[in-house]
């Protein structure tokens, strides 16, 4: 493994790890985007990745802005800042000589993936884990009209993040949304793709991934029965492991 910085458009150190097992850039190679308020390092990239290293395909895990050890504030993170950070790692590695660039993104990771794939004709597959697909519909669901009217009026609200993190998250992060709509992208994307969503999902709604399924036009679904947004219970996380793993060698 060697890690790796690259600079988004703004200039802004990001940072990642690429895994060459066959020290081959003719090989394929699969972006790995992670979730919110996560980083490059979470269980599900980094196992996956060791999966993809047993069939000799390459992997770029990297850290959003404002994650993990690449630069920027969390605070002033929004999705299209992470379509863009998406975007120049495809530049990065088509600069550094690779040809066959696939993407794999989870929750936050999957709607910038949906957005930066329905922007790119240059990557050979997609596979999304939990994607959100339409985050304005899932906060209307989940948060109640004074909740939202708040964070406008404050212009942030308080986040706690997976690991207990207090945080603050700016009202640009909710508007941002307004222009990237996942269902509206889908159908844009030409790549063939692979969603794996938990039927229990409590973060993500899974009725968002099977609206989007239909609407890529070379699109499976896989459903993992009983699975929540963390795939906890016994099977789960190996299960969308196992699937996931599975399409990309296929497909490579």
């Amino acid at each position: 493994m060697e890690k790796v910085y690259f600079n988004n458009s703004k200039g802004d150190r990001l940072c990642g790890v690429i895994s060459n097992p066959a020290s081959d850039k003719s090989r394929p190679i699969v972006i790995m985007a992670h979730g919110f308020s996560t980083s490059k390092n979470s269980d599900t990239y980094v196992s996956l990745s060791k999966n993809l290293d047993s069939h000799k395909i390459s992997s770029f895990r990297f850290d959003f802005y404002g994650h993990g050890e690449s630069e920027g504030k969390f605070e002033d993170v929004t999705v299209s800042e992470a379509v863009d950070d998406i975007l120049q790692a495809i530049k990065y590695l088509k600069k550094q000589g690779y040809k066959k660039i696939g993407l794999m993104g989870g929750s936050f990771g999957g709607i910038a993936s949906i957005m930066a794939a329905s922007k790119s004709e240059k990557l050979y597959l997609l596979v999304l884990k939990s994607p959100v697909s339409n985050y304005l519909e899932k906060e209307m669901e989940t948060k109640s009209e004074k909740e939202l009217e708040d964070w406008k009026n404050l212009g942030y609200r308080n986040y706690e993040s997976g690991d207990g993190r207090k945080l603050k998250l700016n009202y640009t992060f909710y508007e941002d949304f307004k222009n990237n709509d996942g269902f509206k992208a889908a159908p844009r994307i030409k790549t063939p793709t692979l969603i794996v969503h938990g039927d229990k999902d409590e973060t993500v709604p899974y009725s968002q991934s099977v609206k989007t399924s239909k609407l890529i036009p070379n699109c499976k679904l896989y459903t993992v029965k009983g699975a929540n947004h963390h795939y906890d219970g016994e099977g789960l996380k190996e299960a969308a492991l196992r699937v996931m793993t599975k399409f990309i060698v296929d497909n490579s």
